[in-house]
């Protein structure tokens, strides 16, 4: 006949072993996720601790969990508390990393105009949502958008002197982000007209410079192409990886396959591709969609290169107008379509990022 096992905190540690956290395959005990467990009568509560608060399966895991404690003799009930621990980005030889900056990670794009910084503003946006810490730096020196996207456009900010005598900049906050952009170093309508030298030099400025703090993420919106500004990024930090902007339009997917291979050529993981304006929902039919720009391209090209299609956001007045009024769609209407996209997509790249720096622990 057999006996119930009494319970106890070494028995709910026991019938949580076999729950996996489901992106690296390894025990939630064994990688001490599982933590603070206390009983009082037939209640059990502990704490699990996930890679990111932006994890996409945190309900998931939450549910596996109570499922296993049930099975128990003697539980009543079980609560779970759930935190976060981001692990920082494993460090690169020759790149040097940035005080308190646990991942930096880079939105680009091959081609202008799809939709890059609104995608990197929302991005950080929904990262911030879930309790991470966030930065957003806008390298795109040329166009600097950042601050009209985060409503940031008349932001004043504060340049002190550092420990080392050297001038920093204190970054503007928003929306859960702190910014840094070149367009709020210059006038409005002044043109920055500079060569490659001076474009690498506050690029770096801007990563070294500033004061950002303590970060989960520092979202770094690229200028489209493959210049002098992914060079230096590539080259200055160790980034835990690029995710690559793209419409379904052939003209714009084959500039996104040039911006992908040459990340990889310089080493940057890429997490995938994102898919903008796949497709356009008229406000006045909401469930009309119209493939203006195509359809299926950011797919098909995700599996011929071998990477992820991180997700497709569709193309909405709303996001637009977002952009332009400084209050971003996750904040202005998070239950749309376009944003629940993007906020699978910070989920998936958060998710991607905790696992890759987990590995090389493991």
């Amino acid at each position: 006949m057999e006996t119930s096992v009494p319970l106890s905190v070494e028995s709910v540690l026991d019938v949580l072993k076999p729950v996996e956290d489901p992106e690296l395959r390894k025990s939630l005990v064994a990688l001490n996720m599982i933590r603070n467990v206390a009983i009082e009568a037939g209640n059990v509560s502990f704490t699990l601790v996930l890679t990111t608060p932006a994890c996409p399966l945190k309900e998931l895991i939450v549910d596996d969990c109570k499922r296993a404690v049930k099975t128990l003799d003697g539980v009543t009930d079980v609560q779970v508390e759930v935190t976060a621990e981001t692990p920082t980005q494993a460090a690169i030889p020759d790149r040097q990393g940035i005080d308190g900056v646990k991942n930096i990670l880079a939105i680009s794009s091959g081609k202008g105009g799809v939709g890059k910084s609104s995608v990197a503003v929302n991005v950080a946006v929904a990262l911030a949502q879930t309790g991470a810490k966030v930065g957003l730096l806008d390298a795109d020196i040329y166009g600097p958008n950042g601050p009209n996207m985060l409503g940031l456009s008349d932001a004043k900010v504060m340049v002190q002197a550092g420990a080392d005598g050297k001038e920093v900049l204190e970054p503007a906050f928003n929306h859960g982000v702190k910014l840094v952009s070149m367009a709020f170093l210059i006038d409005r309508d002044q043109p920055v007209i500079w060569r490659g030298p001076m474009l690498n030099g506050v690029i770096r400025q801007f990563l070294y410079q500033v004061s950002w703090g303590d970060l989960d993420y520092l979202i770094v919106d690229m200028p489209p192409g493959t210049g002098d500004a992914q060079l230096t990024l590539a080259q200055a930090v160790p980034m835990a990886g690029v995710a690559i902007v793209t419409t379904p339009q052939e003209v714009a997917l084959l500039d996104s396959r040039k911006g992908l291979k040459m990340f990889e050529q310089l080493g940057v993981p890429v997490l995938g591709i994102i898919e903008n304006m796949s497709y356009f929902i008229p406000p006045d039919l909401p469930d009309r969609k119209y493939d203006i720009f195509g359809s299926g391209g950011g797919e098909r090209t995700a599996k011929e290169l071998g990477v992820d299609l991180l997700g497709c956001v569709p193309l909405e007045i709303p996001l637009r107008e977002g952009g332009d009024n400084g209050v971003p769609i996750m904040v202005s209407q998070p239950d749309s379509a376009s944003a629940q996209a993007l906020k699978k997509i910070a989920g998936q790249i958060a998710a991607k990022v905790s696992v890759a720096a987990l590995r090389d622990r493991i």
